[in-house]
């Protein structure tokens, strides 16, 4: 069955193309033109990949994006953009995209980046069956992507459960950057690299409640996952 990609792009020539395109390389693509007509055919209909411009009319990238998240916390997000600035692309993985890329950029590079994150989100389940972990006081399913702590639930995004379970696989061991980026989000550029310190500060958020838990920045390395006293991490 063909994967389902929710193109949003307001511009009535790039969006013809890509879908042609995407349409050729054999996926089933829903084009819109606007964010209010993405956010209707998100809510109909359920998407593998959803590539968002941001300047949109009626309802911009952002929300939009937020929107999705707030419905679906797996679905991959592509935001596309003529903007460059570091404030935008952070707005972006703030919202919990995978992906940002800037135009003018070719066809090619975004099919690559299409391949390259359906890829991962294909194989995670695989990856994560049957991972549970007690990190102090919380209990990680990595299957289900749920952290729990007493009678709280939050349901984690695949990158947030990703990184937490990396980090638990290799608990007070010191976890290069390079080595993390390459692992989760493909390759070590420099964007990527501030999208991952977005994350670390989401589940250092998610991981307050029990002190004896912290993700250590080791300056000039990377991280390191500790859980200190009787409050230790056991694998299930």
């Amino acid at each position: 069955m063909a994967q389902k990609i929710l193109l949003v792009e307001d511009d009535a020539n790039l969006g013809s193309v890509l879908t042609e395109y995407l349409e050729l390389k054999g996926y089933d693509v829903t084009h819109c033109a606007d964010g209010e007509r993405g956010r209707t055919a998100f809510d109909e209909r359920e998407y593998d990949l959803c590539i968002l411009d941001v300047m949109l009319p009626v309802m911009d990238g952002f929300t939009l994006g937020r929107h999705i998240r707030s419905k679906n916390t797996e679905v991959p997000i592509i935001f596309l953009t003529a903007k460059s600035m570091k404030e935008d692309r952070l707005e972006g993985f703030e919202i919990g995209a995978d992906d940002y890329v800037t135009k003018p950029f070719s066809i090619e590079e975004l099919m690559m980046r299409v391949r390259a994150i359906l890829k991962r989100t294909q194989v995670q389940p695989a990856l994560l069956r049957g991972q549970n972990y007690h990190v102090g006081e919380y209990v990680f399913d990595s299957e289900q992507r749920t952290l729990v702590f007493g009678d709280e639930m939050r349901q984690l995004t695949h990158k947030e459960s990703e990184l937490l379970k990396y980090l638990c696989s290799s608990c007070g061991l010191i976890l290069k950057r390079s080595d993390i980026l390459k692992h989760i989000w493909g390759d070590d550029s420099y964007f990527n690299g501030r999208s991952m310190d977005v994350f670390v500060t989401r589940l250092r958020k998610y991981l307050k409640n029990d002190p004896n838990v912290q993700i250590i920045n080791v300056h000039g390395m990377g991280f390191k996952l500790t859980v200190v006293g009787a409050h230790s991490l056991i694998q299930k």
